[in-house]
């Protein structure tokens, strides 16, 4: 995952997942409330959800901003994405600062509807976001 500051609010991530176990499969990636990777990723807490709104899709009328969604992976378990948004900062005091947070690949599909969780299976990866 890369970060890039487009303007003093866009922020531009840059995705890219690369896992030959689930060729041809979707997977859910999220943003978590901690930069903590143990314990298979449980370490990483629930979802970032810093406005308290319901869990959805990206873009719809209903989600959080650690709702990054589903991502197809091709026949060679090869996939990116890429997210332009102003509901992130890399700003040491905003509220929505995503510096230190965990970023959680899913091993299912988000259904979107299941809340808090959007019922993603487990966690096959998990990073944690840092400044350089």
């Amino acid at each position: 995952a890369q970060f890039s500051q487009l303007d003093s609010t866009q922020i531009r991530l840059d995705l890219v997942i690369d896992d030959k176990a689930r060729a041809d499969s979707n997977v859910a990636v999220h943003f978590h409330e901690h930069g903590d990777c143990s314990n298979k990723g449980e370490g990483a807490h629930g979802h970032w959800n810093p406005t308290k709104e319901n869990h959805g899709e990206w873009g719809s009328a209903a989600y959080h901003s650690g709702d990054i969604g589903n991502i197809k992976l091709d026949n060679n378990g090869h996939a990116t994405k890429s997210v332009t948004t102003n509901r992130w900062s890399v700003t040491d005091k905003a509220v929505n600062n995503v510096v230190g947070l965990g970023i959680i690949v899913h091993g299912g599909t988000d259904d979107y509807k299941t809340q808090p969780t959007g019922n993603s299976g487990p966690r096959i990866g998990c990073g944690v976001i840092v400044k350089q």
